[in-house]
C-alpha cells in the first residue's frame, strides 16, 4: 500500500520535511495510518484546519499523549493556531483534567512556544476579577446549561455540596470561560473534545452536548468534530461520543 499523493500533500502542509522514525521501523502503519488520517478522514465533513488542529491538540491533552502533542502543536503553531489560543486551550483543560494532568503540558507548551521564539508571558486573557468573577461566571454559564437548570443546580444543592456549584459558577466559568483569546462556541466544542477524549465523563459530555446545540454548534458540527479525531483517541470513546450525541441531539430531531 502506498500513501496516496492527497494524504502526502496534506501531511507536508503540517509537517513540512519532518520524517518520522516510525517510517523507517514501522513502514505498513505509517502507510495506512496516514492515508487515513491524512486523505480519508480529511475529507469527511466541514471542519476547516484550524478547527481540525484545536480539537486535536486538546483530545491529545486529554489522552496525555505528551510525543504527539508536542509534534501536532509545532505543526498548529506553523499552520495558524496563535501561541495565545494554544495556552488558552490548555488554560481550559485545567478546569476539565486537573492540573495534576496538565502541569507537563503547560510546560511542554511553554518550551514549544519558545522553540518558536515566543517571548512568555503572553498578553493576558482575563476579563474578570475577584470581585465579578462569580456573576460573570453565572451570565457565562446560564448560556451553556440555560437559566432555569442553573437556578436548579443552586437552589437544589445540598448544603455540604454548594461550594462546589459556586465554585463551578466562579471558578470553571468565572475564571476560565470568560477569558479571550478563544470565542464561547469554541471553547465550549473544546470542552466537549476534552471530556470525551478524557473518557468517563458520560453525563458531563452528554450535558455539553446540550450546551453546544445552546451556542450554536450543532449536530453536524459535533459529528464532524468527533470524526477529526478517530485516529487520535480510537473508536471506543468516539463512540461514546456519538452516543451522548445521539442521546441529546438525535439525528431524526435536526431541524427541529
Amino acid at each position: 500500500m502506498a500513501i496516496s499523493d492527497v494524504a502526502r500533500r496534506n501531511h507536508d502542509q503540517l509537517f513540512g520535511d519532518r520524517v518520522s522514525t516510525l517510517a523507517r521501523t514501522d513502514p505498513e502503519l505509517v502507510e495506512y495510518f496516514d492515508n487515513f488520517a491524512f486523505d480519508e478522514v480529511i475529507a469527511h465533513g466541514e471542519v476547516d484546519l484550524h478547527t481540525r488542529l484545536l480539537v486535536q491538540l486538546a483530545a491529545l491533552i486529554a489522552c496525555q499523549a505528551q510525543g504527539a502533542y508536542r509534534v501536532v502543536l509545532s505543526a498548529a503553531l506553523a499552520n495558524g493556531i496563535t501561541p495565545v489560543e494554544a495556552k488558552e486551550l490548555v488554560y481550559q483543560a485545567v478546569a476539565y483534567l486537573g492540573i495534576g494532568k496538565v502541569f507537563d503540558v503547560l510546560q511542554l507548551t511553554n518550551d514549544v512556544l519558545t522553540e518558536h521564539g515566543v517571548e512568555l508571558p503572553l498578553p493576558g486573557q482575563s476579563t474578570t476579577t475577584t470581585q465579578t468573577r462569580f456573576a460573570e461566571g453565572w451570565t457565562v454559564q446560564a448560556r451553556i446549561v440555560g437559566e432555569e437548570r442553573l437556578e436548579e443546580m443552586h437552589a437544589t444543592a445540598p448544603a455540604d455540596e454548594k461550594h462546589i456549584q459556586d465554585w463551578l459558577t466562579a471558578n470553571c466559568f468565572g475564571d476560565h470561560y470568560t477569558r479571550g483569546g478563544i470565542d464561547l462556541a469554541t471553547r465550549e466544542l473544546l470542552t466537549f473534545v476534552l471530556l470525551v477524549a478524557h473518557g468517563g465523563c458520560d453525563p458531563q459530555v452528554r450535558g455539553h452536548v446540550a450546551g453546544n446545540l445552546r451556542v450554536g454548534n450543532d449536530r453536524a458540527r459535533l459529528i464532524d468534530a468527533l470524526s477529526a479525531l478517530v485516529p487520535y483517541i480510537g473508536y471506543p470513546r468516539t463512540l461514546n461520543g456519538l452516543r451522548a450525541i445521539d442521546d441529546v441531539a438525535p439525528a431524526s430531531a435536526e431541524g427541529e
